[in-house]
């Protein structure tokens, strides 16, 4: 097929004008797109909230907790060799870890509780910017 044949099959495709309906850039239906829909469930994010500050903060801090009077004594078995003071540094590095995973888990926390109140914020916000077109249109 010459260029000439190929461009002749395009032509129609190319001529058209532009649509003038707007369109938002998504996947396609077929592909996990379609009408963009945010969903948010407070429920759930109070759960997690909760998993995270019933169950994993106080597992953490017991796990913590538990290697604490171990390792203090193996740092005392050991006095005077090189092993008690790496296990010493080890430690220390250990409780830097559990505190930087609690801020993280407080975070997590704190955002899962605020996300709520933020959309509710957003959507009210929203609903009030529209206030004076809604106005103008009923007559109100």
């Amino acid at each position: 097929m010459s260029f000439e044949q190929e461009w002749a099959g395009h032509k129609p495709v190319t001529a058209e004008p532009p649509s003038p309906q707007m369109r938002l850039n998504q996947l396609p239906a077929d592909q996990g797109g379609g009408p963009g829909l945010l969903a948010t469930a407070p429920p759930a994010k109070k759960k997690a909230a909760n998993t995270i500050e019933n169950v994993l903060q106080p597992g953490t801090t017991k796990a913590a907790d538990a290697a604490d009077e171990p390792t203090q004594g193996a740092v005392k078995a050991f006095s005077g060799w090189d092993t008690a003071v790496g296990l010493s540094k080890a430690h220390t590095q250990w409780d830097d870890q559990v505190k930087r995973l609690m801020g993280r888990l407080n975070s997590e926390k704190t955002a899962l509780r605020g996300a709520s109140n933020l959309f509710t914020g957003n959507d009210q916000l929203t609903g009030q910017s529209f206030q004076p077109v809604q106005s103008k249109v009923t007559g109100l």
